[in-house]
């Protein structure tokens, strides 16, 4: 009887756990069914028909906040964070360690609402439903917790998941003595995000080495290369995918939008005005855009051609970013490597291109919290002139007297590189993507530093680089940059588009910077065999006084009044030399 009574038991228990297990069973084919339901649902609703355009807020539904900021905590909608009086000894330190207000940005969400500056016909363009997997490429160096995770999470919480294949963030050997939260802290961070990847570099290589680092290791169909102190707007990504699509031989820029260092209150300016070009010492610098380009364009929308790019921020198909040649392995640090793709893409390729309804916003500092070693830019910029810019590398030599060819390097690869691409000469790229840009006479009356025989010293613009900037002097360097200027066929003193302007005779007036505008009258000048520096119209002269530069009457007796340019190109030319570049 107990025995049957076991048996019984035994076979209820049985029994029981045979049904539990069916039903879990049961439970989890159809949970299973459930998540690929939704999950081919999902894919089915972006793949349906890869020819399907949609305007740019149909991407919307797919952005994920990871964070959910508080309406109206510090910095929302992207106003500006001010510190109290009591935080100004942190405040200022942590200008001097990341060169802006990193004490303010450490009180900001790291996913801040932010204004949207696009323009309405953005909201009208058609994009593609199937769009390239990215890759997204961020390079640091002793950089600032916040500005560095912001950069993150507004990309990951505004870009459609399944457009972002990843995100890689490259530590160019930042010091972690005083940079701690760059260690272990930032490793377990990243480890609590998706697609979020972190790779060391054991030593500095600098920004473009660094760069080539995240691209060696990418997978995604297009790399996009940001600095690491942005913020993404909504609908930043798909912009740039699109023109891509459309032209995988273009590199493409968001529209740059600033936030301030002060107080990292983010720019509520539209419009989209401005385009890169560079100086003959190959410095790249923002130009507005010539009549010619704003015929070209219908809508605000329309994509700006730029004839070169700051470089902190762009888009290229991954393969053609190899194909072109990359960066320059060669190139060290910082600088240069930006003018030297430029020249690329134009010559080579199918040139770059703003997308103005695509923005993200930059941080620019103060000033850079970290050094390159002495040269590196020059050492890149020279390696630029040799193998892009063929007989206008004299007027970049003119400029910069002190370099010479050696000093970068050998160029045989990249001038191998260039001839594979049968690229366009550098003459087809100043006459057809940069026309507007001055070329300095070949043969001028005067030109390089400009030393002051009185004092010794050189005509300097003291970095006032801008309209109304007032020149002095200071002790010659024989670097160029600064002290470097051309006496003219226009008889103007020159200086990178800028020249030397007088608008009064009073001895208190003084000399100013300001655009030349090719007719004379404040701007003309006659340098006499004596030596002295004189106004035409207003008939006196230039003196120098300690480091200031005075208008006084004519004296070929006084030596502060008597100058000499450390070239007379003009006197030296042969008969048979050919007058200009072109």
């Amino acid at each position: 009887m107990r025995l049957t009574k076991r048996y019984v038991c035994a076979a209820i228990l049985i029994t029981s756990l045979f049904w539990i297990i069916i039903d879990f069973t049961a439970l989890f084919l159809t949970g299973s069914e459930k998540v690929s339901l939704t999950r081919n649902y999902v894919e089915n609703e972006i793949f349906a028909d890869e020819t399907t355009k949609v305007k740019i807020d149909y991407f919307r539904k797919f952005y994920k906040n990871i964070l959910n900021p508080e309406p109206g905590s510090a910095g929302m909608e992207g106003q500006a964070v001010s510190n109290s009086v009591n935080e100004k000894a942190i405040e200022d330190k942590s200008f001097d360690d990341y060169g802006f207000n990193e004490l303010a940005s450490s009180k900001i969400s790291l996913e801040r609402s932010i204004p949207d500056n696009r323009d309405s016909s953005c909201f009208n363009v058609d994009y593609p439903v199937k769009l390239s997997t990215t890759s997204v490429i961020v390079i640091f160096h002793n950089e600032a917790w916040s500005v560095l995770l912001r950069t993150v999470h507004t990309v990951l919480a505004r870009s459609p998941p399944h457009m972002l294949k990843e995100i890689i963030l490259v530590d160019d050997a930042s010091v972690k003595e005083k940079y701690g939260h760059l260690g272990e802290k930032l490793e377990n961070y990243v480890n609590t995000l998706s697609k979020v990847k972190l790779i060391r570099s054991p030593v500095r290589v600098g920004l473009t080495q660094a760069r080539l680092i995240g691209a060696d290791n990418a997978v995604g169909e297009v790399l996009v290369f940001l600095d690491s102190h942005c913020e993404a707007s909504f609908g930043w990504l798909e912009p740039l995918l699109a023109r891509l699509q459309e032209n995988p031989k273009l590199a493409v820029v968001p529209d740059i939008e600033v936030i301030s260092f002060k107080n990292f209150e983010y720019s509520s300016e539209k419009g989209s005005y401005n385009r890169g070009i560079f100086s003959w010492e190959l410095m790249f610098n923002w130009g507005p855009l010539p009549p010619r380009e704003k015929m070209r364009r219908k809508y605000e929308s329309d994509p700006i051609k730029s004839p070169t790019m700051a470089g902190g921020l762009f888009a290229m198909n991954r393969k053609y970013f190899f194909e072109s040649g990359a960066y320059d392995r060669q190139l060290t640090y910082w600088g240069g490597e930006n003018v030297e793709m430029s020249f690329r893409l134009w010559m080579c390729g199918e040139g770059i291109e703003i997308i103005p309804c695509s923005r993200v916003g930059h941080v620019f500092r103060e000033r850079a919290p970290y050094k390159s070693p002495d040269g590196s830019t020059d050492h890149n910029s020279i390696r630029v002139a040799e193998v892009w810019m063929d007989e206008f590398k004299e007027i970049f030599y003119s400029f910069r007297a002190n370099l010479k060819p050696e000093q970068g390097g050998d160029v045989s690869e990249r001038k191998k590189l260039r001839e594979d691409l049968k690229c366009k000469s550098f003459k087809w790229y100043l006459q057809n993507i940069i026309p507007e840009l001055e070329i300095p006479d070949k043969y001028p009356y005067g030109r390089g530093d400009v030393k002051n025989l009185g004092t010794l010293s050189c005509l300097d613009t003291l970095a006032q680089n801008n309209q109304g900037g007032k020149p002095g002097l200071y002790p010659c360097h024989k670097m160029g940059t600064n002290q470097y200027f051309i006496f003219t066929k226009k008889f103007e003193i020159w200086h990178d588009g800028l020249c030397l302007d007088l608008s009064d005779s009073d001895l208190n007036a003084k000399v100013k910077l300001w655009p030349c505008h090719k007719q004379g009258g404040n701007q003309k000048w006659k340098h006499t065999k004596s030596g002295l520096i004189m106004h035409e119209s207003r008939k006196k002269c230039l003196e120098g006084q300690g480091d200031q530069i005075l208008i006084r009457a004519c004296d070929t007796n006084n030596a502060n009044q008597r100058w000499l340019f450390e070239h007379y190109p003009f006197e030296e030319k042969s008969p048979n030399d050919k007058d200009d570049w072109l």
